[in-house]
């Protein structure tokens, strides 16, 4: 099962088997998930635990039962139990112990309910017959792959020819299922763009599909692509808060309650909230983060800012149908905002594209540009000297001394990043060290590093660069071009380089 899929289980499933969000009858869930955790023989597998509403647990629970685990003196087996066949029927019964049992469910049922719940499954029907519209989804050998040709090809009736690598398998075919521009460099190449998201000058675009997407090991993240048009996390949030009466989970309530996105995600959804005048979160990295906002109502008897729609940088998109990011809720988010574009689109008539959609929504708002450097397996000694001097010398310390640089690029202040919880109060600390810098121009910019992984095996330095620009002649720029004289100011102000060895990132994306 993908991980929205056992959220949705989770929240909706009542005792026939279906249900509406928040009246499941689980006390919560235990997911054994491949999703990028250090656990396992490959270092990819992790166990997580999600509460009553689907969604992952928070800080005082894992508190609590990681102080449990302290006073465990003993532990007991199940002995002589039946083999559980995971294969059997859809209502198979395993009786274990006079009171508990394991129960063969259906993994599409309650995550169906959930999408049809968000979505006009006949409209996507009828727009994807559309003679100009085409479409590819890489499944990225994940578990997303089954509820995708569940959706869009049986659901949906999309061809089988739309579907890549939605075959799961427990190796994913050797790759590396992270939805990037990077590691989904086959879906990249399809959709006519070069590694680094631009247009590939050499391709037509009239051939190539009209959305491109992709999922990632556990079926959560997306990467979201037009036809020679890469669409970034970032900017695809902030187009679905702007749309927003695209897609019918949120134009039935009249609009949105209110959105979120993680620090290090670029800012373009805070002007499309203040233009709306709808409540901006800016949270820690982490969906448990927006877990609170999403059941401010439900778990704390708080404000209701349903419906809710959310995103983090690592390509995670989601609503408040589920309590986790949801990659092919995104993908029929998108489906749902070409539709609408289209609407007035006759067969045989150009259709109204990604880029369209895109390069209109940076009319409108200007564009952020916005990019991350992951430096991969870095020394942990020269990993955490990079972040400490950067506290030491820029949040604690003074800016103005730094050396004159010829970039016009102006480091203008230095903050560490903390969180109160507007819903329970609780405080997070050490989230991310920014960089806020003034361009020549006198826009904004500003730069983030964060540590990932401190272990044996090296760390990665994440480095997020995002810089707004208003003029609409600069906007076709590729990202990486845009932010090079950005990201060249920040490596020489950190020593980056100098401290790690390291000239370049090992992946930009």
């Amino acid at each position: 099962m993908s991980t929205p899929a056992v959220s949705a289980v989770i929240r909706r499933r009542t005792a026939d088997g279906r249900g509406t969000d928040g009246e499941g009858v689980a006390q919560g869930g235990i997911v054994l998930t491949a999703s990028h955790n250090p656990g396992g023989p490959g270092e990819d597998f992790g166990i997580k635990f999600n509460e009553e509403q689907g969604q992952p647990a928070g800080e005082e629970f894992t508190e609590a039962l990681y102080d449990k685990t302290l006073a465990i003196s003993s532990f007991k087996t199940l002995a002589d139990s039946a083999i559980i066949d995971l294969a059997a029927p859809v209502g198979t019964r395993y009786q274990l112990t006079p009171s508990s049992s394991v129960e063969i469910i259906d993994p599409f049922t309650n995550y169906l309910d959930a999408l049809k719940s968000c979505f006009d499954f006949d409209r996507l029907r009828e727009f994807g017959k559309h003679e100009g519209f085409s479409m590819v989804f890489d499944g990225m050998h994940g578990a997303g792959g089954s509820f995708a040709k569940r959706v869009l090809v049986e659901e949906l009736g999309l061809p089988e020819s739309s579907l890549m690598r939605c075959n799961p398998l427990p190796d994913f075919g050797g790759g590396h299922p992270d939805p990037n521009l990077t590691y989904a460099s086959d879906l990249v190449e399809r959709m006519g763009l070069l590694p680094d998201g631009s247009a590939d000058p050499k391709r037509d675009r009239s051939m190539l599909p009209s959305l491109g997407a992709a999922n990632d090991g556990d079926g959560d993240r997306n990467l979201v692509a037009g036809a020679g048009f890469f669409v970034t996390p970032s900017d695809s949030l902030a187009i679905m808060a702007d749309r927003w009466q695209s897609i019918p989970q949120f134009a039935r309530c009249g609009g949105l309650g209110g959105v979120a996105r993680s620090m290090p995600s670029s800012a373009a959804l805070d002007v499309v909230a203040a233009a709306q005048g709808v409540p901006c979160f800016v949270t820690p990295t982490g969906w448990k983060f927006f877990g609170n906002l999403m059941s401010s109502k439900e778990s704390f008897g708080g404000k209701d800012y349903g419906p809710f729609l959310c995103g983090e940088e690592s390509f995670g998109t989601g609503s408040d149908h589920v309590r986790e990011k949801d990659g092919l809720w995104a993908v029929l988010a998108w489906m749902s905002i070409l539709s609408k574009a289209n609407e007035e689109v006759e067969d045989g008539d150009t259709l109204v594209g990604v880029n369209d959609i895109v390069t209109s929504h940076w009319e409108k708002y200007g564009r952020h540009f916005y990019c991350r450097y992951d430096y991969e397996g870095v020394d942990s000694d020269a990993a955490n000297q990079v972040m400490d001097d950067i506290r030491e010398r820029f949040v604690n310390g003074d800016t103005a001394p730094l050396e004159a640089n010829d970039s016009g690029v102006t480091l203008v202040d230095a903050v560490e990043f903390s969180y109160t919880d507007p819903v329970d109060g609780s405080q997070t600390s050490k989230q991310g060290l920014i960089l806020n810098f003034e361009l020549p121009t006198g826009d904004p910019a500003r730069v983030v590093f964060r540590l990932s992984g401190t272990g044996s095996a090296g760390a990665t330095i994440r480095m997020y660069l995002e810089q707004y620009e208003k003029d609409s002649s600069k906007h076709g720029m590729s990202a990486p071009a845009a932010l090079k004289v950005l990201a060249e100011e920040a490596l020489r102000i950190v020593q980056m380089e100098k401290i790690t060895g390291r000239d370049s990132p090992t992946v930009i994306t």
